[in-house]
């Protein structure tokens, strides 16, 4: 059986290419709607959950980044598209189960993109998949734990997140 030789610019399946771009989309709508979240959080005092949100955007971006390289090796073309539309003007609470939907969705797509992956032999893909799935396990922990703390403790706890 002979072997396929890769053309000069070719590397690697399509269908991965599309899985990093899915990613990428999904991480540019995280971005966009964590910065949008920081802005109006600073906006009204809430200083420290704001800058929690920047803090968690910017790893997203390196998400982003991170993902666009891989694309770019595999000769593909990233995509600048999110795959969601930002969220304006909600409350603290409706913020906290937006943000848990965004991880939890980049959670599963990242563990189903890992599988496709190794099926499709290409074991870099599979590791920033898996690497990325800790930082939005990570995330998803800290939404969870805030709105918990949010939902307990209404108002007390929402006074300690103001301020810088």
């Amino acid at each position: 059986m002979k072997k396929k030789n890769l053309q000069k610019g070719e590397r690697m399946s399509k269908k991965v290419i599309d899985l990093l771009n899915g990613g990428r989309s999904r991480e540019l709508t995280a971005i966009s709607q964590y910065m949008e979240q920081h802005y109006e959080l600073e906006d009204q005092d809430f200083g420290k959950l704001g800058s929690k949100l920047k803090e968690i955007a910017i790893q997203e971006m390196k998400h982003a980044e991170k993902l666009a390289e891989r694309i770019l090796y595999l000769k593909g073309e990233p995509t600048s598209k999110p795959d969601g539309l930002t969220k304006k003007g909600q409350k603290i609470q409706d913020m906290l189960t937006t943000n848990i939907g965004l991880e939890t969705q980049a959670i599963k797509m990242y563990n189903d993109a890992s599988v496709v992956c190794a099926a499709e032999k290409d074991q870099v893909s599979k590791e920033v998949f898996e690497e990325l799935l800790k930082d939005e396990e990570e995330h998803l922990n800290i939404f969870e734990n805030i709105k918990d703390h949010v939902d307990k403790l209404g108002p007390a706890y929402l006074a300690t997140l103001t301020g810088k």
